[in-house]
């Protein structure tokens, strides 16, 4: 790692001022900078200007860099800014709430954004190699009902997969989850893992 602790806070939550996620990914990352001494701090909010994928994406993707044409390269720009920040982050911190039992269609667009042959992972003869190693990962994940880890949470193995695929390994999972249930008690639990961590 750097000397400067760098975290990348990608926010998923279509609310904003009542966001739970956004509140306790923002109290974990204020965590974090007052435990290493200071941080330097990247947030990308998914509810602004995130692309889906498409045709023109798809084949601006799979032509060789040194051939892509100037459109190819401007479909690819956001693309680019997203991985240069993953990169660069030391730690993600990934609000995650559960909607309809898996990510965000917002979260779901960001991955496959940052998903790129070549960059972000690699082909080998013995399957996929991730290219991100080395980096810590965090998942705040909230929900109204679905517990974590139930058999009907699609959020957490999804994004603990992606992660394992892209080379992120060491992921922790934050939760507050029963919220419609269990309220302020589901938050409570959440605030005092994020106190705990390292």
């Amino acid at each position: 790692m750097s000397d400067t602790l760098n975290i990348l806070s990608v926010v998923s939550s279509a609310n904003t001022e009542s966001s739970v996620t956004r509140k306790l990914s923002q109290k974990l990352i204020d965590t974090l900078t007052t435990k290493n001494g200071g941080a330097s701090v990247v947030v990308r909010d998914l509810n602004n200007a995130i692309e889906f994928i498409d045709e023109s994406w798809v084949g601006a993707n799979y032509t060789a860099p040194e051939q892509r044409s100037e459109a190819q390269k401007a479909r690819l720009a956001l693309s680019d800014e997203l991985v240069a920040e993953l990169q660069a982050a030391d730690v993600i911190v990934i609000g995650a709430p559960i909607y309809n039992f898996s990510v965000p269609a917002t979260l779901k667009a960001w991955i496959d954004l940052v998903a790129r042959a070549g960059v972000t992972f690699r082909y080998t003869e013995n399957g996929p190699e991730g290219l991100l190693k080395g980096k810590k990962a965090y998942v705040v994940l909230t929900s109204g009902g679905v517990p974590l880890g139930s058999a009907v949470d699609y959020n957490s193995p999804y994004l603990k997969q992606f992660l394992a695929f892209v080379g992120i390994t060491d992921v922790e999972f934050i939760a507050a989850d029963g919220l419609m249930t269990k309220g302020e008690e589901a938050v409570a639990a959440a605030e005092q893992a994020i106190e705990a961590v390292a």
